[in-house]
């Protein structure tokens, strides 16, 4: 969140960190009295939302890691949860609002609630609230109201401070001035209004819509859309230098993800009862919900095949009805089978509900396995906002597989960049691909039970995986997966050398106290924790005959002393850098002392260890499907300096040790 942050925050926007927290499944998200848009009563008791029940060093560890990281940067507000956490709502929980957030990470922007979010007066407002949304306690009605003259009432009849008012009336309006939004800030666009889900009636202040309507400022936004959809692609398999595709001459397009949308370009329908994305016909660029955007135009994948091949001479045929292609197969592709067959499938996702499987929507398996029956160069593309199991993935017809996510508007464009090699794909995962469903450890709290409870605290989510999710379950278990957290291939290969890390920290002797020194606290919380102590540096080099982008990862392992439960080893750091063939580039990561350090519950205070951290680059081997992994491991010791051990991996799935060998870093004293 950093990074997005001080993007936004530079343009003089303000930006708003959210779900704060534990926000980590919608089923049951608020009480079961109430729905999207509408407020209804039942006769028998309110069943509250779900409660996410955190211990404290998971929540320290993992959940609030990277809302540390956003209060850094400065963000302006934080939205809290529909949720529950450990029994109490996410938007009058003192002990997340006032006791993390506020004190122990300096947080000095405003909490505001998610839309219908607050389920008190002042019992929210001291909890920490500071700005209730979008207001009355009926979604388009701004009274009744939780707030509102009631907290008028509250504060002279002095049950709740006026103080406090004041402090949320500082907090709401220091972004505004810090950001300059009072200066020369664009007017409302007058043509939103009618855009908007909340009428002029019902407005509270009045608003100047005297500006230009209709405004365009899409500026070059189409270019950067483009190229961050490519970049952000995920290249899985490619056997036999499948990709990028040579000058074929017979392309077959297949499957319901490849062609033009059906609904219009705005995948929010609520109020008709429908996301308008969650279409059988049509690709999916973005996912549903209040995050979704109104696109000005969609590129679907078809027609920037048929605008690349139209240079190009090639037959471009296709199949775009799933059902169709399962139950008549490539009847109507001739001639047969095609040079290659492009498969493209989605996943639909969306605010308000979860996910009930992870295959790909609209019977892909079957789909892909159709094609591949036929056709023994199929590339299979998805476009889904996570994880996707791939049952396919081992048919030796499908040669190529490809994550695309949701690229946006230009998404045609995007993968046909990648397909025909104008941009080497670069990106790596940020989840674990299992081999089944069943694999993962962390299921959806749901059942039939829950559906039909009238008990109004029934629903309660344990959180029991506590820091081992993803990546770090596998990894605790040693269980085999399909395709690991942080993989992706690339049309180059890469090699990693210079090894070596730096002693930065400058206590005497080198010494590393093993509590950190009490500091001050400001926005990101004590600002000891975020001193660099140490730096891991690398080469990269380009061994392969294209420019492309590496990937290097930094991991870290803990001691024993953490304790049951801590993983195996947790990322820290990664960085992408694009090379030359031939050429080298250095790389380099600084560890923090949080980096270093887990939370002691018993102390209630951070910990430094003595650590293991693992560094690796990955890099494809394209003509055998191997994945080279080169990793150091270095020990921090008691005394604060650090030694390396270097060791080679080849292959992420069968480890063999290749080198080791033993390096001490230097010690390089901050200035």
């Amino acid at each position: 969140m950093e990074e997005t942050i001080t993007g936004m925050q530079s343009t003089g926007i303000q930006a708003c960190a959210k779900h704060y927290i534990g926000n980590e499944q919608e089923t049951q998200r608020n009480p079961s009295t109430t729905s999207f848009g509408t407020s209804t009563s039942q006769n028998g008791p309110t069943i509250e939302a779900v409660s996410a029940n955190i211990d404290d060093r998971t929540m320290h560890e993992l959940y609030l890691w990277p809302f540390a990281n956003a209060v850094r940067a400065g963000s302006a507000a934080v939205m809290c949860s529909y949720n529950r956490i450990n029994g109490s709502y996410g938007c009058e929980n003192s002990k997340t609002l006032n006791g993390l957030l506020k004190d122990e990470l300096g947080f000095q922007g405003y909490i505001m609630s998610d839309w219908l979010g607050t389920h008190s007066g002042v019992p929210a407002v001291e909890a920490g609230l500071d700005m209730n949304m979008p207001g009355g306690i009926n979604f388009l009605s701004p009274t009744p109201s939780y707030w509102g003259e009631n907290i008028t009432i509250a504060v002279n009849n002095g049950s709740l401070a006026e103080s406090r008012i004041d402090d949320m009336i500082r907090r709401i309006m220091t972004p505004y001035f810090y950001l300059g939004q009072d200066q020369g800030f664009p007017t409302v666009d007058p043509s939103g209004v009618p855009l908007n889900f909340f009428p002029p009636s019902t407005w509270v202040a009045e608003f100047d819509l005297n500006g230009t309507s209709n405004r365009d400022v899409r500026a070059n936004h189409a270019g950067l859309i483009r190229e961050l959809g490519a970049a952000g692609t995920v290249l899985f398999k490619n056997t036999n230098n499948a990709l990028p595709l040579r000058a074929p001459k017979n392309i077959a397009v297949f499957g319901n993800d490849a062609g033009d949308l059906t609904r219009g370009l705005y995948f929010l329908n609520i109020f008709a009862g429908v996301d308008s994305g969650n279409e059988e016909f049509g690709t999916l660029p973005v996912g549903g919900g209040s995050g979704t955007g109104r696109f000005s135009y969609v590129v679907p994948p078809l027609e920037a095949i048929k605008a690349r091949e139209g240079r190009n001479g090639a037959l471009v045929q296709y199949v775009l009805d799933n059902r169709n292609i399962t139950d008549a197969g490539l009847w109507s592709i001739a001639p047969s089978p095609p040079d290659v067959c492009l498969v493209f499938l989605k996943t639909w996702a969306s605010e308000g509900s979860d996910r009930t499987h992870l295959e790909a929507d609209w019977n892909s398996t079957a789909v892909v396995n159709t094609v591949a029956a036929t056709c023994n160069n199929t590339v299979v593309i998805t476009h889904s906002g996570g994880v996707n199991t791939l049952p396919f993935a081992s048919n030796p017809n499908v040669t190529a597989i490809l994550a695309a996510h949701y690229p946006g508007q230009e998404t045609g464009n995007s993968i046909v960049d990648v397909l025909y090699g104008d941009v080497n794909p670069s990106g790596h995962l940020p989840y674990t691909i299992a081999r089944s469903a069943v694999d993962y450890n962390v299921p959806i709290t749901n059942s039939s039970a829950l559906l039909n409870t009238t008990d109004p605290n029934a629903w309660q989510s344990d959180f029991t995986e506590r820091l081992l999710i993803d990546y770090r379950h596998f990894d605790a278990t040693n269980a085999s997966v399909l395709y690991e957290f942080g993989f992706g291939l690339s049309y180059t290969t890469f090699g990693l050398s210079g090894l070596g890390i730096s002693n930065v920290y400058g206590g005497a002797n080198g010494s590393l106290p093993r509590t950190p020194p009490p500091g001050p606290v400001l926005p990101g919380g004590n600002q000891v924790l975020w001193d660099v102590l140490y730096r891991v540096t690398a080469t990269v080099q380009n061994t392969g005959s294209v420019a492309g982008a590496a990937v290097p990862q930094l991991y870290l392992s803990m001691p024993a002393e953490a304790g049951e439960g801590t993983p195996v080893r947790v990322l820290r750091g990664f960085a992408k850098v694009s090379v030359q063939p031939g050429q080298s580039v250095q790389v380099g990561f600084d560890l923090m002392r949080r980096d270093v350090s887990y939370w002691d519950a018993r102390r209630q205070a951070i910990t430094s260890h003595v650590s293991t951290a693992m560094m690796h680059s990955a890099a494809a081997n394209l003509s055998n499907h191997e994945l080279s992994l080169q990793t150091i491991h270095f020990t921090i010791g008691v005394d604060g300096q650090a030694s390396i051990d270097y060791i080679a991996y080849r292959s992420p799935r069968i480890r063999a040790k290749l080198i080791n060998q033993t390096y001490h870093a230097s010690p390089m004293r901050s200035k």
